[in-house]
């Protein structure tokens, strides 16, 4: 079974999730390599894409993992949701010591998967976390490689959504409409 990453009881519908409350995971500070961490959770292989937005569960805040955030990644040994980064490094939640050694181990850089190996992994886990629809594992490829992406840290998101960093305009204003056409 993979390991399970940031399945909060807040982040679903269901209680009882495996890791249990979120408000008993945060903490005040981070670890001191915690933006390594968050950024090797940031490009973890992503195996279901799900359309949704999101809000931080604890401020009621969009955040920059806001857009498809209950979306499933993985390193091949652990599973989290896209939105876990956001948690790390707003929150400082606690990532369980096997998973931080690991990273380290790997010196931050998001290993290639044998799906072989994987698959059965997988199989086992998304039943677990309420994805029994998506097994078994369907995929052709012999090896998922990371793929590079850019994503967009807090500090850009949070410059990106300021009011008035947007140019157009939402409503109000002096300047009339035109009228529709009849």
């Amino acid at each position: 079974m993979l390991g399970l990453l940031g399945f909060y009881d807040e982040l679903d519908d269901r209680s009882g999730r495996p890791n249990g409350s979120i408000r008993d995971a945060v903490r005040p500070v981070g670890a001191p390599d915690e933006t390594d961490l968050v950024a090797y959770l940031d490009t973890g292989h992503v195996l279901i894409h799900v359309m949704e937005a999101g809000h931080d569960v604890i401020t009621g805040s969009a955040h920059r993992h806001s857009q498809g955030c209950s979306s499933l990644l993985t390193d091949g040994v652990w599973l989290w949701r896209k939105d876990f980064p956001h948690y790390v490094e707003t929150h400082h939640v606690v990532l369980p010591e096997a998973f931080a050694e690991r990273v380290r181990a790997l010196d931050y850089e998001m290993p290639a998967i044998s799906v072989e190996r994987f698959a059965p992994h997988y199989d086992e886990t998304m039943p677990l976390i309420g994805w029994a629809t998506a097994v078994p594992w369907r995929s052709t490829a012999t090896t998922l490689v990371p793929e590079p992406r850019t994503v967009t840290s807090e500090a850009e998101f949070d410059a990106a959504t300021r009011p008035g960093a947007r140019k157009r305009r939402h409503g109000g204003g002096n300047s009339r409409r035109k009228p529709r056409r009849t």
